[in-house]
């Protein structure tokens, strides 16, 4: 089974249309690809200064930005990577997870 990062379901509600769910999973993962596509999802409802903050706080120039299309393709592409990189990462035999546990999940861990 091919492990998947949680941006992977917010994509999947972005691509569906479905912006609210989108927007409410995003706001709980705090990595850079997670405020590239934050500031997307504030792209495509035209909330041009959501978007602009949220691509500050992923080190992404939003003046020089492509389309929506684009910027959705370049960060699925960077996201893709991103797997890669951890897949490869990972010790032998180790399964690949596909972020951090929480606090809450390190209780239950051996």
């Amino acid at each position: 089974m091919t492990a998947t990062h949680p941006l992977h379901q917010v994509l999947q509600h972005l691509h569906a249309g479905r912006w609210n769910a989108a927007h409410d999973l995003v706001q709980h993962d705090g990595s850079m690809l997670a405020a590239w596509l934050h500031g997307i999802l504030h792209l495509q409802e035209g909330d041009l200064e959501d978007a602009e903050n949220w691509y500050d706080r992923a080190a992404r120039h939003f003046r020089s930005r492509g389309t929506l299309a684009e910027e959705i393709a370049a960060l699925e592409a960077a996201l893709a990577a991103h797997m890669a990189q951890r897949a490869q990462a990972a010790p032998p035999g180790a399964p690949a997870a596909s972020t951090p546990p929480d606090s809450e999940d390190s209780e239950e861990r051996p």
